[in-house]
């Protein structure tokens, strides 16, 4: 058919005998129609001519060459080293990038299909919106939730192995008394290492609380301050992140206790600051460029050649640092701490 100017969606509708809703499901790649209407939605729309955004040139092929990463900043180095790792991934590839740090562009971007799969790292996009767009024609890695649904990828850190390994060298050093302090409420790693923290805990007779942080600074500072003013300083605390756990030495050091001889701090990321803190904070390391460009691999290995994704797991190890190193057993004996009657091993929580 020859080019026709001002083409509308009610002219696509009309020349596929659809209807304008039916239309716009198979344009935005969205709703539950058959693949039968869909591509003949979309042969119409290529032969009127119908450019209703920039993925329409490429309605032929369905191929932008692009793949959208949504990720819920750029603060600090954790996000940086991720994006670094998609990158070097792209760079050796002909896909583009963008990056949306801001989940309200997840219409245009993900709905419009302005790109051919995604890698997400943003809470904010509900889960809901990842299972109704997860294809075969649009595949979605997920960094920071699991969820069973064909075509939506989830690779995720080795949490667990990382708390035991916490665990271990706290037990064997002695300690029978340590605190958590937990990340964002919504977070998938958050959630599986404070649980897998409360198991080693009952498996290792540990007693201990749990305070609620929020995966920055200020929050690990409160909850240090919340310790100290319960009288509830423990043998050691053990933080989701090390943002958390350089607030909470903040706090502990301003306050006259000692890290480690007081109590010991371990934290999770292993972040470039970690070594230099005074004292060097112990953390679970994980790579966080390998876990980006693994991500964008397995997608662009997906979109070329719809080669298959098996979930897997990051490997996590502990670097064990003097913020960890507890004091000697002959000492402990001498040290005083509070031993509330309401400690319950496995149950007890502060939020």
């Amino acid at each position: 058919m020859a080019k026709k100017d001002g083409v509308t969606i009610k002219d696509v509708a009309k020349y596929a005998r659809v209807s304008i809703a039916a239309a716009s499901y198979a344009l935005n790649g969205t709703g539950t129609i058959s693949e039968e209407t869909r591509q003949r939605v979309l042969k119409a729309a290529e032969e009127l001519n119908y450019h209703p955004n920039a993925f329409a040139r490429h309605l032929k092929k369905r191929k932008t060459h692009t793949i959208g990463v949504f990720i819920s900043g750029f603060g600090g180095l954790f996000f940086e080293q991720i994006l670094d790792g998609i990158h070097a991934v792209a760079l050796e590839t002909q896909y583009d990038l963008i990056v949306c740090p801001a989940s309200r562009t997840i219409s245009k971007i993900l709905t419009q299909r302005q790109v051919d799969g995604a890698i997400v790292f943003d809470t904010r996009i509900p889960s809901e919106t990842l299972i109704r767009l997860a294809s075969q024609r649009f595949p979605i890695v997920a960094l920071d939730r699991f969820l069973k649904v064909d075509y939506l990828f989830p690779l995720l850190i080795d949490n667990v192995n990382g708390v035991r390994e916490v665990m271990a060298h706290l037990v064997e050093q002695g300690a029978r008394l340590v605190h958590f302090v937990s990340g964002a409420g919504d977070s998938f790693d958050n959630r599986e290492r404070m649980l897998t923290f409360m198991e080693e805990a009952d498996k290792h007779q540990v007693q201990y609380r749990i305070y609620q942080g929020d995966f920055n600074e200020k929050s690990g500072y409160q909850a240090a301050l919340q310790m100290i003013e319960n009288h509830d300083v423990p043998e050691a605390v053990f933080c989701a992140n090390d943002q958390m756990a350089i607030g909470l030495m903040k706090a502990f050091q301003a306050h006259g206790l000692r890290i480690p001889e007081d109590v010991g701090v371990v934290g999770f990321d292993d972040i470039v600051l970690a070594p230099f803190l005074n004292p060097p904070l112990s953390s679970v390391n994980m790579s966080r460029h390998l876990w980006g460009s693994k991500a964008a691999r397995q997608l662009i290995d997906f979109l070329e050649e719809e080669k298959s994704i098996t979930m897997e797991r990051m490997p996590t190890r502990l670097i064990v640092r003097r913020s960890s190193l507890l004091r000697s057993s002959s000492s402990q004996g001498e040290a005083q701490h509070e031993s509330p009657a309401d400690y319950r091993t496995g149950t007890q929580r502060l939020d």
